[in-house]
């Protein structure tokens, strides 16, 4: 017998389940209700064997997109669990700033579905100290630590640090994003042993145009990780990728 039931059906009545991404109510904790559902575009299949730009039509499995046949990435890709848009956007917004926190919950369960078969070790794109200090949390620490909970994957938010302030990176060109980033983050001191020969999953709210991700996973591939694969909550698709 649920002993717990009467409590749970109260509980419900008084503070019933709403919608992460409109309030509305739901049936259960973290569930979209279904205008927010179908809102979402969630990423799969067919996208470029790299980097995992979704292609608009399927070129089989080992197609690449034209950036990463110009420049192959140094991680194994980005997988993203929704398309960015105003939604996912409010989703990470509330997250950050509202101290919705169960929202981490909410959005490593569309996450975990993307996780490497080989992963190892989640590792969140990390703060720089005045800007966890004034927040409080670091979002992707808290994806990272609920996306361990759901998998069982291992989870360390001391390995890689942000060794100084960056300045935001909308709106910087190409060349302004790689140097606001070159040299931000390093292994946390006696933590270099953590990474080796791991398949490292880099945990991030939203990917944009890369230049952080790409600048932690060349400090992790240094620093020994087998490899690195990019896993968040959702990815900025420019209106020509994948065509």
């Amino acid at each position: 017998m649920d002993w717990l039931a009467p409590i749970r059906l109260t509980v419900n009545a008084v503070l019933p389940p709403r919608c992460p991404g409109c309030g509305a109510v739901t049936g259960a904790d973290h569930d979209l209700c279904a205008g927010c559902w179908s809102q979402l575009r969630f990423l799969a299949p067919p996208w470029c064997a790299a980097c995992h730009t979704p292609f608009t039509v399927d070129r089989g499995a080992s197609a690449r997109c034209a950036a990463c046949i110009a420049a192959p990435p140094v991680h194994r890709g980005v997988r993203a669990a929704v398309a960015y848009d105003d939604l996912s956007a409010a989703m990470i917004l509330r997250l950050k700033y509202s101290g919705h926190y169960a929202l981490a919950t909410t959005l490593a369960q569309h996450m975990v579905r993307l996780l490497p078969g080989d992963a190892a070790l989640l590792v969140p794109v990390p703060l720089h100290p005045r800007r966890l200090w004034g927040r409080g949390f670091n979002q992707a620490g808290e994806i990272a630590r609920a996306l361990g909970k759901a998998s069982g994957v291992p989870f360390d938010p001391h390995l890689l640090r942000r060794t100084r302030a960056t300045p935001v990176l909308r709106g910087l060109g190409g060349a302004a994003r790689l140097a606001a980033v070159d040299r931000a983050f390093a292994i946390a001191p006696g933590c270099a042993a953590g990474a080796v020969d791991k398949a490292v999953v880099l945990i991030d709210d939203v990917y944009t145009s890369g230049a952080t991700t790409a600048a932690c996973s060349r400090v992790l591939l240094k620093a020994g990780a087998a490899s690195v694969t990019i896993l968040c909550w959702a990815r900025v698709i420019a209106q020509s990728a994948g065509d």
